[in-house]
């Protein structure tokens, strides 16, 4: 049977005995290992712009993919490239989750914790409207094949709004005693079970998790993304979800977010890896066969941009519309890029990095 009523959601923290197992605390300990290392190894990046951009977009495909709003890397980064107009209104959706997870990046920059309110300016970036919190009832959350109720969240605006303050002020406590990546596992099932906003709580919630680990200094930017991990393991992910609300199951719950955690950890260790393997071969390859128009900045601008254009090398390296074609002609000559026009624009694709991306999808 579904669930006919709105499930009474318990304020945070839930009972230490329930969150901090035996089992739990052994795998957030070597997720802590994992997240560690690719920290470590993010670090040895000499442009974090580079990975920033590579992963980001990655993640912005992948979480809008666990909402059906699917795209492909191609499209993705030829809208965020060219001038022309796409008719695809995912790609918009995407983007804008590109957009948001800036966003959140430089609000907690700057000021070193979230508010209720910056969630919700967020969300509103997300989703492009300003609907905010949920006033209206009615909302319930059902399986897609069999359309069966499955959760009823809070109902009530002001219980929504008491329960985010609760949720808000657990989240910035950076002094709690509970494991950061332990606390991450319950602030996400919170976040999702509260459903504060009539639509982009999955979304905004995934932007919420990548901000907390920032803040407590676990990441030093935005690089890791449960989102890949999720969309191979969802059937699992919504099952465990509703065990904690309708069984208050929590380690299962917890333990699924640690391996997430941990596994993702690793991918992206592989794969920051292989984009300093690229690197480094492209810029033997430019001096080799371009010595005249090798520069650091130019092989950096093609991994930043792995779609680029004359406008790009022009504000990055600070030449002449004139050399900046030049350099992008001889790249393309040398087979480094490949241009494509599109629209009334040319285009110079990193065709190596691009799959080596999608190879990481």
């Amino acid at each position: 049977m579904g669930q006919k009523t709105p499930y009474k959601l318990s304020n945070l923290p839930p009972p230490q005995e329930k969150i901090e197992t035996i089992k739990i605390l052994r795998k957030a300990n070597s997720a802590s290992l994992a997240i560690a290392e690719l920290k470590g190894i993010a670090q040895t990046i000499p442009n974090q712009t580079m990975l920033i951009n590579a992963v980001v977009l990655k993640e912005a495909k992948d979480s809008s993919e666990i909402e059906n709003i699917i795209t492909s890397t191609d499209e993705l980064y030829e809208a965020l490239t060219s001038k022309k107009t796409f008719s695809n209104p995912n790609v918009k959706e995407v983007v804008n989750y590109r957009r948001s997870i800036f966003l959140g990046f430089k609000i907690i920059s700057e000021q070193g914790f979230l508010k209720v309110n910056d969630i919700i300016q967020l969300q509103q970036d997300l989703i492009d409207n300003n609907a905010g919190i949920r006033s209206t009832p009615g909302t319930v959350l059902k399986n897609d094949q069999t359309g069966e109720i499955v959760y009823t969240p809070p109902q009530d605006k002001s219980e929504i709004e008491n329960l985010l303050t609760n949720f808000i002020k657990h989240y910035n406590d950076l002094e709690s005693e509970i494991s950061p990546l332990i606390n991450l596992a319950i602030l996400h099932y919170q976040f999702e079970s509260i459903h504060p906003f009539y639509d982009g709580n999955g979304r905004t919630g995934r932007i919420l998790n990548i901000l907390y680990l920032i803040l407590n200094n676990i990441l030093d930017i935005p690089i890791l993304y449960l989102s890949s991990y999720i969309i191979k393991n969802k059937s699992e992910y919504y099952k465990l979800l509703n065990n904690v609300n309708k069984k208050d199951e929590w380690e299962n719950w917890i333990l699924y977010v640690l391996e997430a955690i941990e596994q993702t950890s690793r991918q992206t260790i592989n794969q920051i890896q292989q984009i300093r393997e690229l690197l480094d071969k492209t810029i033997l390859n430019v001096k080799e066969k371009a010595p005249k128009i090798y520069s650091k900045e130019l092989v950096e601008n093609i991994f930043e941009q792995p779609y680029t254009k004359i406008d790009h090398i022009v504000q990055k390296i600070g030449v002449e519309r004139k050399a900046a074609s030049r350099y992008l002609r001889k790249l393309n000559e040398i087979g480094i890029l490949k241009s494509k026009k599109i629209g009334k624009e040319m285009i110079y694709i990193n065709i190596e990095l691009v799959e080596l991306l999608k190879a990481n999808h």
